[in-house]
């Protein structure tokens, strides 16, 4: 009667073995016979949004003369850029900040050890002037060209800070979408010819994901990021993704 337990056991246990064996076989093969390939999405496109900034300081020991010295450059920096063509609607200011600033001053001890003692500035008042259009080219290229001519302000006792211009696009979303889709037909295309020269033939799709957005300058030869790139300094710009995409062959 004990033969015959461990008779069956034994037998079991093959079974189960030829099982896992056999689903381990199968398997292997599932993920042989298939193919990954990687399509890309790209696009040249230019900017249709601008952000330009700039600031302006003055130095006071009072608080008060500090603020009505910048409340009086304002004036000469707002009717600069009327000069210049733009409206007063196209561009504003920020609210003014101050700091107070400290200069250090050296001494020799009785002892000739050196030291530093902080000592009270003034008052730095400074403002900010910001442009910015969206869907608009005439007032694009007007801040194009005044960016490079703040200069003149120095004449009106003005130095202004500028800051760099930053590029955006408003339809991204929309093209993020297209090229997406661009990318999978691509990568789709890739495989049909590859499994055709082999005389195969592609069948369902086992996976698919995406890689990451990249926007850079027109003909830059940065290399793409892993967490993505956002050019915002060319006003003319190219963007791509890619999509892998993983078919069973049939």
């Amino acid at each position: 009667m004990e033969k015959i337990k461990s008779s069956v056991i034994i037998g079991v246990a093959v079974i189960i073995t030829a099982w896992i064996l056999g689903s381990a076989f199968r398997n292997r093969n599932a993920n042989l016979d298939s193919i990954s390939v990687i399509g890309l999405g790209t696009k040249d496109f230019v900017s249709d949004e601008i952000l330009w900034s700039g600031s302006f300081t003055t130095t006071n020991m009072d608080i008060k003369a500090a603020y009505n010295k910048i409340v009086s450059d304002q004036k000469t920096v707002t009717d600069f850029f009327l000069k210049k063509g733009f409206k007063a609607n196209e561009f504003s200011f920020g609210a003014v900040n101050f700091q107070k600033k400290f200069r250090e001053i050296r001494s020799e001890s009785n002892d000739n050890r050196t030291r530093y003692e902080q000592v009270f500035d003034g008052y730095e008042a400074t403002q900010t002037i910001t442009f910015s259009a969206k869907k608009n080219p005439g007032l694009m290229k007007r801040i194009e060209e005044v960016s490079s001519k703040t200069s003149e302000l120095v004449n009106s006792g003005i130095e202004l800070s500028s800051n760099s211009i930053q590029y955006t696009y408003s339809a991204l979303p929309s093209l993020k979408q297209s090229l997406i889709e661009k990318a999978t037909q691509d990568a789709n295309e890739r495989a049909t010819k590859i499994v055709k020269t082999a005389n195969g033939k592609i069948g369902k799709l086992k996976n698919a994901s995406m890689g990451v957005f990249q926007i850079t300058g027109q003909g830059s030869t940065e290399e793409d990021s892993y967490g993505g790139i956002n050019d915002t300094y060319s006003k003319n710009k190219t963007a791509r993704i890619t999509v892998r995409l993983e078919y069973e062959l049939e």
